[in-house]
């Protein structure tokens, strides 16, 4: 017996009683569950986000139209475009978990300083010259870097080039709101530091493997690592698939090297709610189907590929950004050298224990 079969069998003949019980439900708000079963409790998710790409080279043409018509500074704070998923209702989340804009910064501009309660990260994808200031300590952003503004620190971010940059905000706002829990407030009108150093204070502290400072040995929820450079993740790649070239099972699958971020405080998600990883696939590797519980979101950091989402295959160029609901059936292909970001609700999926994921219709 299915759902509509057991939903029928609740439903009594239609008559004058029977009218005027559901009337008084109405009138007193009640909304009784034989009528609601199949939409409350699905057999499996039932997401209104539907899976949907957006191409970086519409995208960053957008931002540079905006940068050129729109102003940065107190009030509309920064010049992020949210990327909306068309299955919710015009609101501005890819996710009904996580949101993700392109921010563009223009030569010389500052956005100035404010904090709230949800976190954040910002991923470059290409260019240099901006700094952005956390808690007082300036972090310099480059390409494949992934930078930090964990809940409740102030942060602004200024550009100290002739040239303008774009990068991915990704944040928890969706979750925050639904659940309201979030605060906010403005901070300088400028940043607190205009310096330029090479390496922030945060990772001089804690960049170094294996390392922990004593001066830091209470755990915190968020990481204290405001950086994680490329060039300790491209290593981190690079070495896991030599490794699998000697025979030594380093990668998550054969030819797809991957690494999570993490909390040297905890080696657990850099952030309570966002989990980011970065994925490194070999030239004409294809991943098994899989579904997960929660929603993803990547961007191609670079080399070609495709995607298929729910049956539909999409080609993937350097920037492509895409969302998979969740339970959404879902495989990567590489044309070249595949490098993804990637990142999730999975923490909040994880600690509530609804994780559940299948991959090639067996059950884990």
């Amino acid at each position: 017996m299915d759902d509509t079969d057991g939903q029928n069998a609740m439903m009594p003949e239609d008559g004058p009683e029977l009218r005027k019980l559901y009337a008084d439900f109405r009138d007193m708000n009640i909304m009784p569950l034989w009528t609601q079963l199949a939409d409350l409790m699905p057999r499996h998710p039932q997401p209104q986000a539907v899976p949907y790409l957006w191409r970086w080279a519409e995208l960053y043409p957008l931002a540079q139209r905006s940068g050129e018509l729109v102003p940065v500074g107190r009030g509309g704070e920064r010049r992020a475009l949210g990327l909306g998923n068309p299955g919710l209702g015009g609101n501005p989340y890819i996710s009904p978990t996580l949101w993700c804009a392109i921010q563009y910064l223009g030569p010389r501009e500052t956005a100035p300083e404010h904090r709230h309660s949800q976190n954040a990260f910002r991923f470059v994808v290409e260019g240099e010259g901006v700094w952005t200031v956390v808690n007082g300590d300036p972090v310099r952003m480059s390409r494949g870097d992934l930078l930090l503004t964990p809940g409740w620190h102030f942060h602004g971010h200024h550009n100290d080039t002739d040239q303008p940059m774009a990068w991915i905000d990704g944040l928890d706002i969706p979750f925050s709101h639904h659940n309201d829990v979030g605060f906010f407030e403005f901070g300088s009108d400028r940043v607190t530091d205009y310096a330029t150093p090479r390496y922030s204070r945060g990772e001089r502290l804690w960049a170094h493997p294996g390392l922990r400072p004593l001066s830091g040995l209470r755990n915190s929820v968020s990481s204290p690592l405001g950086a994680y450079r490329w060039e300790y993740t491209d290593r981190a790649l690079t070495e896991q698939l030599l490794l699998e070239e000697e025979g030594v099972p380093a990668t998550v699958e054969q030819g797809h090297a991957a690494v999570r971020y993490v909390n040297p405080t905890t080696g657990g998600d850099i952030m309570p709610t966002i989990r980011a990883e970065f994925h490194r696939l070999r030239e004409g590797v294809e991943t098994p189907t899989r579904r997960e519980v929660g929603a993803t979101v990547f961007q191609v950091f670079q080399g070609r590929g495709r995607v298929v989402m729910a049956g539909e295959d999409h080609r993937l160029d350097q920037g492509d950004i895409f969302v998979i609901p969740s339970w959404v059936p879902w495989s990567l292909q590489a044309e070249t050298m595949f490098d993804l970001f990637r990142f999730s609700d999975a923490p909040i999926v994880e600690r509530l224990n609804f994780d559940r994921v299948q991959v090639d219709g067996g059950e884990g």
